[in-house]
Parts: C-alpha cells; sequence; structure tokens
C-alpha cells in the first residue's frame, strides 16, 4: 500500500510578488485556509500517513503551521471559541508531517531526491505544494494509487490542455491502453507547439517507485538549468515502463496571480456556508461592470 507522499515547497514564488517577500507561496490563503493545506488534505483523504515535505529558505512559517499553537488554543479555550479551537488542532493532526532542507534551488528533479531516505523502498506520491487539484471522482492521489495498484508502475497525473500552450508543460507521448490511462512512450518537457506529441500536461500529481532516485541521482541539469524531474521520468520509462492517468476535474495552480484570483471565486462558491451570500454579492457587483 502507499502510505508516504512527499510535497515539494521550496521555490521563492516570484510570480506572486511582492506578496510572497516575505511569506512562501504556499502559506497564501484561498478562502481562509493556505494553499499547502489543501495539499496536505488531498494526500490524507488518498489514505497518505506519512507526509515529508521539502522546503527551503524562508519557509519556516510552513513548519510552524503543521505544528501546535497552544498559546492559541489556550487563548480559544478561554474565549470559548471552540469550533476555531478544534480547526487549528486538526491542522497538526492530519498527517505524520516531517521536513528537510533543500539547500540550492536546483529544481523539481532534485527536490524530489531529497526525499530519498525518508521514502526508502516505497512507492510514494509527490504532490505539488501550490497547485490544489479537484475531482468528481475523488482525490487524483488517490486515483494515482488505485492505477498502481493495478500496473505495478509510476504514474503520473495529465491534464488536457490548449495545445497553443503546450510548451508551458511536460507533456506525455502515450499509447492509450485503457480509458483515460495511457502507457507512455516519452516525456517531454516544455516542448514546441510544433513538437509537442500531445496536449497531454502533466498535472502536479505523481506516483513514483524508488528506483526513482537512481535516475535522478547524477542527472544533469536540462531545461532552465535545472534538475528536471520529467528527465528522470523519461529514464525510468525507458527502462522500466511508467504510465498516465487523464484525469477528469480542474487544477488551479496558484503560483501566478490569474488563476489564484479565479481559484479564490471558484472555492469560495463551493463552501456551504459562503457561496449563497458570496454568490449574490457577485452577481450584483457584475452589475455595475
Amino acid at each position: 500500500m502507499v502510505k508516504k507522499a512527499v510535497i515539494p515547497a521550496a521555490g521563492f514564488g516570484t510570480r506572486l510578488l511582492p506578496a510572497t517577500k516575505s511569506q512562501p507561496k504556499e502559506m497564501i490563503p484561498v478562502v481562509d485556509k493556505p494553499v499547502i493545506q489543501y495539499v496536505v488534505e488531498e494526500a490524507v483523504a488518498s489514505g497518505i500517513t506519512d507526509i515529508l515535505m521539502v522546503i527551503g529558505k524562508g519557509k519556516r512559517s510552513i513548519e510552524e503551521y503543521f505544528d501546535r499553537s497552544f498559546d492559541l488554543e489556550q487563548r480559544l479555550e478561554e474565549k470559548g471559541r471552540t469550533q476555531e479551537l478544534e480547526a487549528i488542532k486538526q491542522i497538526s493532526q492530519l498527517a505524520d508531517i516531517h521536513f528537510v532542507w533543500q539547500k540550492e534551488l536546483k529544481g523539481l528533479g532534485d527536490a524530489v531526491y531529497y526525499a530519498r531516505h525518508h521514502v526508502g523502498n516505497e512507492p510514494f506520491v509527490v504532490l505539488l505544494g501550490d497547485t490544489i487539484v479537484e475531482s468528481p471522482n475523488g482525490p487524483v492521489s488517490k486515483q494515482l494509487i488505485n492505477a498502481y495498484e493495478k500496473y505495478g508502475k509510476g504514474v503520473v497525473a495529465l491534464q488536457e490542455v490548449e495545445k497553443s500552450v503546450v510548451s508551458r508543460y511536460g507533456v506525455i507521448d502515450g499509447t492509450e491502453v485503457e480509458s483515460n490511462v495511457y502507457r507512455a512512450n516519452d516525456f517531454i518537457e516544455k516542448p514546441s507547439v510544433e513538437s509537442a506529441p500531445s496536449n497531454l500536461a502533466i498535472g502536479g500529481r505523481y506516483l513514483f517507485t524508488a528506483d526513482i532516485f537512481k535516475y535522478l541521482k547524477n542527472l544533469p541539469t536540462g531545461v532552465n538549468n535545472e534538475i528536471q524531474l520529467t528527465d528522470a521520468m523519461r529514464l525510468q520509462t525507458k527502462a522500466n515502463g511508467f504510465y498516465g492517468l487523464k484525469y477528469k476535474g480542474m487544477r488551479y495552480d496558484v503560483g501566478n496571480k490569474m488563476d489564484y484570483l479565479k481559484t479564490n471565486i471558484i472555492l469560495a462558491l463551493e463552501r456551504e456556508d459562503l457561496k449563497d451570500e458570496f454568490r449574490d454579492w457577485l452577481k450584483e457587483f457584475s452589475k455595475n461592470l
């Protein structure tokens, strides 16, 4: 069974400056929770009990957020604010959460390689710490776990994108073996529109077997002079095979301003305690646009 997850959360978040000058992009709130809490909750809903976060300079607040806050708990208890008290206690009880520091920002592949000692020989899920994924078919990480249990190989989540924007993503060259499941022939990082083998983009969620680490170990730098996780996936594909799962649903990359604004609106409209009042306000506000 897959019980471990890795959440890379070391990047600077330059696309959200100046908000990320003094706080991690993963701690930027969406409605009333930081982005990374949504990611952790997805992992937990997928059956994950052990999470390793890969963090870097300026990310100490992530550690503090998932730890107990006894002074705050005592203050809430004294004021009889039991609902808020239970909410913040639950944060530290979501899973066993551990941290490792990425000493240099050398790319996503390097960040994942830092997890090798914690993961050992077990399969594990990787969830990007600044990306929220929703699917009507349940947590996408759980869908990957189900595919792994069927095929016994690494699996990556795939999202269909417009052909004109494939150069922003890693994409799969694959053969469909059943509905929405592809056997990978290759992966290409940020291809040109003309050379892209498909418009199925890697969607921020991965499931790896532990041998990914041997391909990451001596991997040379690739696109943007970084150690690209996609390059290690290509080697693993050729050696052992790899699969892709096209999921139904939405991916919210809150690392850029426009997606961040859209995500707040969409998720607020899904909240039972907010949606009616917020929808009424949006309708009224939009009349003046």
